[in-house]
């Protein structure tokens, strides 16, 4: 959308996830400082608190005091209290209906009926915060835990639903977490690729696919544009979770093969999760702790300067959406080495702005970084084509825009339904 003044939604609108702000996510916070550019009103709500881990910067932390906590108000008693009487003595066929969908979309087992219940009783919360601060239109990033309070929350208080489709993972669980009965109850789902719109359409009906587009997480292109004046050398850079599923295992034994034929090289690692413990100890048995480097969790800026000073990036992942780091490292002039998985192909062409291996091959991810480095000479070409991708495809201001213009449409619709009804 290039429309410089969009059509934007009335009133204010809330963003929920799971949680807010985090470190690894910073897709969303950009989104709602986009809509908040357009003049939208945004609220945050979070179902629990992040720790100080996430706050890596001034921004996260101001997001952080004024973040609403949906589990930390749902434990207050008099909170519950208050807003379960209030939505079943004032409507009361909305919270038996509520109730019962609760009921129907629950997870099988005990724990899985005890999780629904808890659900429940967070998306009753949520709702009461909601209308007291006269919000029209809630928005869901993540289609697991808390697109279902979302859902809840939802048929509970009449206020309209949307969310982001990421994947992968609630693709491996479609049954689990209900995406066939969140795709048909949201006002519209946005979509982070093609690839992502397809899945959604494979586990729902084709009455709902029109309500399902091609929204992508986006960056500031302007925020990391290097234009080449850096030396160039052998920097290798990843960024994300500290992960096995991120394929950190398989990339330090294709680094260990990089190594022998270029001791110089260095493999920066940008990010912290579960499995560091056992990274670190990969590294030191391939004999590669002075050569690869863990920086932990940094803020945007950081990373934006880790983008600046490294020469390739490498994201050898077994399973994405779209990942913004790679548009980030695109926007950087870099080449990238990236698996050929989900969405990666929509951003990244072969051999024209990056590399695509295939997903756990570490042989063939050191012959192609092996490749790279032999190459510099192609490193300008492939950082021009990838910017050029980026911005115009990826721009945040643009995605926010065509995001607003969405919600701000099916509001409408919404508002004409119950005028007529």
């Amino acid at each position: 959308m290039t429309d410089a003044s969009p059509r934007l939604p009335e009133g204010p609108i809330a963003y929920l996830t799971g949680q807010y702000p985090r470190a690894t996510d910073t897709f969303v916070q950009r989104e709602v400082f986009g809509l908040r550019d357009l003049g939208v009103e945004v609220l945050t709500c979070s179902i629990r608190r992040t720790g100080p881990a996430h706050h890596v910067g001034p921004e996260q932390e101001a997001e952080a005091r004024s973040t609403f906590c949906v589990l930390a108000a749902a434990a207050d008693p008099i909170t519950s209290l208050r807003a379960h009487g209030c939505a079943l003595f004032g409507a009361p066929k909305r919270y038996l209906s509520a109730f019962i969908l609760a009921v129907r979309t629950r997870q099988a087992g005990l724990k899985g009926f005890l999780l629904q219940m808890a659900y429940f009783a967070e998306a009753v919360v949520l709702a009461h915060y909601l209308a007291q601060k006269g919000v029209r239109h809630l928005h869901n990033h993540i289609a697991q835990a808390s697109c279902t309070v979302a859902m809840l929350m939802s048929a509970v208080s009449g206020i309209p639903y949307s969310f982001t489709l990421h994947g992968p993972y609630v693709f491996f669980e479609t049954e689990r977490w209900r995406l066939d009965e969140k795709i048909a109850r949201a006002a519209f789902v946005a979509c982070i690729s093609h690839f992502c719109r397809s899945q959604g359409m494979l586990f729902s009906e084709p009455v709902h696919w029109p309500r399902m587009h091609i929204v992508h997480c986006g960056i500031d292109p302007d925020l990391y544009d290097c234009p080449g004046s850096k030396a160039l050398g052998k920097r290798l850079l990843f960024v994300g979770r500290l992960a096995a599923a991120k394929g950190l295992p398989v990339l330090l034994k294709a680094f260990s093969q990089v190594h022998l034929h270029h001791p110089d090289a260095t493999l920066t690692l940008v990010g912290d999760g579960h499995d560091r413990a056992a990274i670190e100890a990969q590294s030191r048995e391939l004999g590669l702790e002075t050569a690869v480097i863990f920086t932990g969790y940094l803020s945007q800026a950081d990373v934006a300067e880790k983008l600046a000073e490294a020469d390739i990036f490498v994201l050898p992942s077994f399973a994405e959406g779209l990942p913004v780091v790679l548009m980030e490292a695109l926007a950087s002039r870099m080449p990238v080495v990236a698996t050929r998985i989900a969405g990666v192909g929509e951003l990244i062409e072969d051999g024209i702005s990056g590399v695509l291996v295939p997903p756990g091959d570490a042989d063939t991810l050191a012959e192609q970084i092996k490749t790279l480095l032999a190459a510099p000479e192609t490193w300008a070409q492939m950082g021009v084509a990838g910017r050029e991708r980026v911005v115009a495809d990826f721009d945040i201001r643009s995605e926010c825009r065509h995001l607003a213009s969405l919600m701000a449409v099916y509001q409408a619709c919404a508002d004409t339904k119950a005028h007529s009804s």
